[in-house]
């Protein structure tokens, strides 16, 4: 197990604060946190990532708050995946050589 800790469900309204308070709880320890948000908007999009100081302090705070209320809702936390390679990349994507 890794560290690295995925944490959806989240309320639009929850803070990277309100987030903190229920990792640390029981004295885990939590490196960062990121709350992803929405590139066009801004807006949060419900699910964050956080390392944890250790693979225990991970496995602790899954075993504490998977399951449990903050902010209204119902958090699901597991440990993160690797992103998958989504293929693509590359390619022209411009226009014609057009000239002026």
């Amino acid at each position: 197990m890794g560290n690295r800790l995925y944490i959806g469900n989240l309320s639009f309204d929850t803070t990277e604060d309100n987030l903190r308070a229920a990792l640390t709880g029981d004295g885990r320890g939590v490196k960062e946190i990121h709350i992803v948000s929405d590139r066009e908007t801004g807006r949060p999009r419900g699910f964050a990532f956080a390392e944890m100081a250790n693979e225990g302090d991970a496995a602790a705070a899954i075993q504490a708050l998977d399951g449990t209320d903050l902010d209204g809702r119902t958090l699901r936390v597991n440990e993160a995946q690797e992103r998958q390679n989504r293929g693509g990349g590359g390619g022209n994507r411009g226009g014609g050589g057009r000239r002026w």
